[in-house]
């Protein structure tokens, strides 16, 4: 066996973005939602309500995205404790783990375009449907009111420095399809970055958390250019506000969106020149007893064949093994030049 040390100058390394369909259903549109009544009465429906790509157990239905409703006084949701002298509820724990997880402060407020809001909903996006992280430019969701539709895109494409919070990268939800504004000249309800004039952006696309954040206040009837989307904001009671968005996603059928990975790849490339790995140990070519060539016309001549390519440390122990295509011929007039492809 013949060892070669490689070069600093014979690694490179190469990282490329991949794209997929994100849902279940192998494309990147879905079309058809679905709940589950035993999770929307169970105790986790006063939280979330789950979103499947089929009602049929059988088609494999598996849960594409939760949808909450958080409001930064509870309303909406009914009290854990109505004697209680601090009012907590469903609604105000989750406004306060998502201020946790995206702002990392307790006491920061969610700031749409230039709107401080005390509430919006959550679409999170389940983590087996994703690789590494949402891919921003790919968002489509439709969303029907009372009033009208709208249509929703995040704004990555017209971002020229990205901005970071405690859950990665963000952008802000304009309307639009694709990573495209849509907003059309002359329209009073949007301004020219495509928000809502009265309500700032129509919330958070987070793609490193697989998270949206909707503004009910860009959406509900109160606002201008809203689309008639008013969650409930009684207190000490269930609004079933998600269940309100969920209606308002599934009766336009159309949430678009795709998955990002980096895949990172160390290439290696593995030089034999004329003069080297001419001669083999294998028992066909050199005798195991005596060290002799069997054939005296591989003495001064010789021929093998590569198949395979091991790479090892300096302690002489194997660590990644490269299998060509096919044999490869080497002699003294002949030199090698094998790329390897080392993916993780």
């Amino acid at each position: 066996m013949s060892f070669k040390r490689l070069d600093q100058e014979d690694f490179i390394l190469s990282a490329d973005s991949i794209t997929a369909p994100l849902w279940s259903t192998n494309a990147p549109l879905l079309t058809t939602f679905f709940t589950s009544s035993t999770q929307e009465n169970s105790t986790s429906g006063l939280y979330y309500l789950s979103a499947y790509q089929t009602g049929s157990a059988l088609s494999g239905s598996e849960v594409q995205f939760d949808i909450a409703y958080a409001n930064k006084f509870g309303s909406g949701s009914a009290l854990y404790n109505s004697i209680a002298s601090v009012s907590n509820s469903p609604t105000k724990t989750i406004y306060g783990q998502y201020r946790a997880l995206v702002l990392g402060d307790e006491n920061s407020d969610f700031i749409f375009g230039n709107i401080t809001a005390s509430d919006f909903w959550a679409l999170s996006v389940s983590r087996n449907r994703y690789k590494e992280s949402l891919f921003p430019g790919s968002l489509t969701l439709k969303i029907s009111g009372s009033a009208r539709s709208i249509t929703l895109t995040d704004d990555s494409q017209y971002t020229t420095t990205n901005v970071f919070t405690d859950a990665g990268r963000v952008y802000n939800l304009i309307s639009g399809s694709a990573g495209v504004l849509t907003t059309s000249a002359g329209d009073v309800q949007t301004n020219s970055q495509g928000w809502s004039k009265a309500s700032g952006s129509y919330g958070w696309f987070l793609p490193d958390i697989g998270i949206i954040l909707l503004n009910a206040q860009a959406l509900s009837g109160s606002a201008l250019g809203a689309i008639g989307l008013s969650p409930s904001r009684s207190n000490n009671s269930n609004g079933l506000n998600n269940r309100l968005l969920f209606n308002a996603i599934s009766g336009s059928g159309n949430f678009t969106l795709n998955s990002q990975e980096t895949v990172t790849s160390d290439y290696v490339f593995v030089r034999a020149r004329n003069s080297e790995f001419n001669y083999s140990e294998n028992p066909t070519f050199i005798s195991g007893s005596t060290g002799e060539v069997l054939y005296s016309e591989f003495v001064n001549n010789p021929q093998v064949y590569f198949t395979t390519v091991g790479m090892y440390n300096d302690n002489n122990e194997l660590l990644a093994v490269a299998k060509l295509s096919r044999p490869l011929i080497k002699d003294f007039t002949k030199e090698a030049l094998i790329r390897v492809k080392l993916d993780f």
